[in-house]
């Protein structure tokens, strides 16, 4: 068994990847496949009435033994039904399986955070549940998309590679595409809060790479590594970029060495294929150690609006987030009971990122049992019910045996302005 309580897996439609923190190195290290391969074939396999998984269920497939099974995410996403031998499955239980084989050999996972090309509610939801079917609680699992993997990365670097803009290539046998780290501009009030975005800046179809890879061909690796240096230099054109980091199977062969020398002129350029799952475990790091004070990400499917109520909390009151801009919507959800002291109502502040404007709200608390301070314990809860509106309830929760939970309740519906147009105005 292996150590390594905080996981971050990359996961597509071909195979995952896994990263583990490594407490000693303080830093991710990457499950090996192979030498300096971290890829683990997509494919489960069934064969004399045991599972098999990644490298061991390719080779039954290979010789035509037993059952295998492929494009398991995208037929989870799907939510197909697959046959594997004389038994239907569903597809999502068979890529849980995958995962609690392709993990067995971790004692105890405590947080662990799903990188994968995109991501939406559905896609939420289900790797949740997978996560849920190995093991780990349901709330100390987190999904994120390959943009975001590359920001949480870059969090845990040295802020010289990221002093100004980041850049990130990603290279497949036919297309080239490039992503920009950048610092968003301060905001009025919000005091040394960092918020940075990363965006898709350009994109390019290249016919010769589908020659230059697996099998290196001279003369159109020399068409393909000009047309990247051209490609380069737009992306590049009045920008200053701190870093440059190269991944994605396009570059496994040396086919660019004149782009390379314009990637290098006055940066530094990495080369790797395991980012998005290091990135990903920085993301469960993160969460596990509770670092707010990290810089926060911020792109057009991120709230731009955060809720905060006043109270007091270790000793300290202020104004603390009970829905914090960064987050999903269909993540926001939560509930907390409090201790009221002497009070009427109770104020709801909304700040906007987009606008920078503050909208105040406030809740009656008429009809609430009088109660000594600190007696009066109050049940506050926070569902979604799309992307631009938010239920708070406040239920009296009572204290204890002293004072039974009588049946007060008020509810506040908050209306926000979404991510239409706010982010951008960020930029």
């Amino acid at each position: 068994m292996r150590g390594g309580s905080i996981l971050g897996i990359e996961l597509n439609d071909q195979y995952c990847q896994i990263s583990f923190y490594d407490e000693e190195k303080s830093e991710p290290e990457t499950l090996e496949t192979a030498v300096d391969n971290y890829q683990i074939p997509l494919i489960l396999g069934y064969y004399r009435e045991q599972w098999v998984y990644g490298r061991e269920a390719k080779r039954l497939a290979t010789v035509n033994e037993g059952c295998t099974v492929t494009d398991l995410f995208e037929r989870a996403k799907r939510q197909e039904k697959v046959r594997v031998g004389a038994k239907n499955h569903d597809a999502v239980w068979l890529l849980a399986k995958f995962f609690q084989l392709a993990l067995a050999q971790f004692r105890h996972i405590e947080y662990l955070t799903f990188s994968v090309p995109y991501t939406d509610i559905d896609i939420s939801k289900m790797l949740k549940g997978v996560g849920q079917f190995v093991g780990v609680p349901k709330e100390s699992v987190y999904v994120q998309d390959y943009k975001e993997s590359f920001c949480h990365y870059m969090f845990y670097q040295p802020k010289e590679l990221w002093q100004y803009e980041a850049a990130l290539f990603y290279c497949d046998r036919n297309e080239i595409r490039a992503y920009m780290l950048r610092r968003l501009r301060k905001l009025r009030g919000r005091g040394d809060e960092l918020f940075v975005a990363v965006d898709e800046v350009a994109n390019a179809h290249m016919k010769e790479l589908a020659a230059v890879y697996p099998v290196l061909n001279v003369d159109k690796a020399k068409d393909a590594d000009e047309r990247f240096k051209s490609f380069i230099q737009s992306v590049f054109d009045k920008k200053v970029v701190s870093s440059v980091y190269l991944t994605g199977e396009g570059f496994e062969n040396n086919w660019y060495p004149a782009s390379l020398k314009v990637l290098c002129n006055g940066r530094r350029a990495f080369l790797g294929n395991n980012l998005y799952s290091r990135g990903a475990c920085y993301t469960a790091y993160r969460k596990c150690r509770d670092y707010e004070d990290s810089p926060i990400y911020l792109d057009n499917t991120k709230m731009t609006d955060q809720i905060c109520l006043r109270m007091r909390v270790g000793g300290k009151e202020g104004w603390y987030p009970i829905v914090q801009w960064g987050s999903h919507w269909y993540e926001a959800d939560g509930q907390w009971d409090v201790l009221l002291e002497d009070t009427s109502d109770i104020e709801i502040h909304i700040e906007s990122l987009g606008s920078g404007e503050l909208q105040a709200e406030t809740v009656s608390l008429a009809g609430l049992p009088e109660r000594k301070d600190y007696a009066l314990r109050l049940t506050i809860e926070v569902m979604f019910l799309d992307e631009y509106t938010c239920k708070i309830s406040f239920r009296d929760a009572g204290f204890g045996e002293f004072f039974p939970a009588t049946d007060f309740h008020v509810e506040k519906t908050i209306h926000l302005g979404g991510s239409n147009g706010q982010f951008n105005s960020l930029s």
